[in-house]
């Protein structure tokens, strides 16, 4: 069996070019560099766009061609890429994921340095921070007591915050688990939907169900719920309580009330942790209603304590169309707001 060695880099001036860089990848696999590259090359093509940079190879030989530091982020990718395709099928979807996990803010930066790993580990599932946000905002977690997470869609504020309630549970942090979502409609009314309150409420925790369903199991989210260990309710059961010793979710946070979000982080007790989440742009309140997270990010913005992180459409982790949709929405709503003044 051939020594699997690690990829070799050896640095290549040419005119005309700011900076490159001659990659050998070893072992000389044309399986795996078929896997890497994608049909007619489309790997290599969506890293160039990402990245602004040529891609040129000819069997294991690379040469990536453009600025010093793009040069050296698509360097990172390909190598993880490279490693990946001993073992899985490479996707544009993968390589999307990649392009996120090889922390592009740093490798871009001044120093080119990547950061350290941040990892949330469940019995079930290891679950790997993508990108500066992300890292930054499991360390936020794992510091501050009450924490805010904003941004768009598909940047995973949810997800790692049901990843890190689930970790401290396990590690016996906390005695239980409370997700809480207000029960405002995108467009639908709920008197309207069929069913009891319990019935008309459930798809709008919906999403925290499936995170709970991923990292748990099925039955033993069952078994939690029914001792009461795990509560997934809407915001205003919330109301008159005292939550200690509980790692608290509140998701969709946009769509909260001055009143609501007060009442909320009120309910936080002694050896309790909060992480709110939510995306200032889609809200669902009526016009007249200003958002309580809105609102929350000029009053507390500076109290010890609590915890900001903020992403934006570089953090989107879903299909890569999701990050240019949000991208095309945000440069709609800002024109629009520069043409109104």
């Amino acid at each position: 069996m051939s020594q699997i060695s690690s990829p070799q880099t050896l640095p290549l001036k040419l005119p005309n070019h700011p900076s490159s860089i001659q990659l050998l990848l070893e072992p000389p696999d044309n399986a795996r560099l078929a896997n890497l590259c994608g049909q007619f090359d489309e790997h290599l093509r969506q890293i160039e766009r990402r990245l602004g940079v040529e891609i040129q190879n000819r069997g294991n030989q690379f040469q990536i061609i453009g600025a010093g530091k793009a040069v050296r982020a698509a360097y990172e990718v390909i190598r993880s890429l490279f490693d990946a395709a001993q073992h899985e099928i490479v996707t544009p979807e993968r390589v999307h994921l990649s392009l996120q996990t090889a922390n592009l803010d740093a490798l871009v930066g001044e120093t080119g340095v990547p950061e350290e790993e941040v990892l949330i580990r469940t019995k079930r599932l290891v679950i790997r921070a993508r990108g500066t946000n992300q890292r930054k905002y499991l360390q936020n977690i794992e510091q501050h007591d009450i924490n805010f997470g904003i941004g768009p869609a598909g940047t995973g504020k949810t997800y790692l915050a049901v990843g890190c309630a689930v970790a401290a549970l396990e590690r016996e942090q906390v005695r239980r688990l409370v997700l809480a979502r207000p029960a405002v409609e995108a467009g639908e009314k709920l008197g309207f939907l069929p069913g009891d309150m319990a019935q008309k409420i459930d798809p709008y925790l919906r999403p925290l169900y499936d995170a709970l369903y991923e990292m748990l199991g099925f039955e033993r989210v069952a078994k939690l719920i029914e001792r009461n260990v795990i509560e997934v309710a809407p915001l205003a059961f919330m109301r008159g309580r005292t939550l200690n010793d509980s790692f608290i979710i509140l998701d969709e946070a946009q769509n909260t009330t001055i009143e609501q979000i007060k009442m909320f982080l009120t309910r936080v007790g002694f050896g309790s942790r909060a992480v709110i989440t939510g995306d200032i742009t889609q809200t669902d309140l009526p016009r007249n209603k200003e958002s309580g997270l809105r609102h929350v990010l000029q009053v507390l913005r500076d109290v010890e304590g609590i915890s900001f992180t903020f992403f934006s459409t570089r953090d989107v982790v879903r299909h890569p169309l999701v990050q240019r949709i949000v991208a095309a929405y945000e440069a709609h709503e800002k024109a629009r707001q520069e043409t109104s003044e």
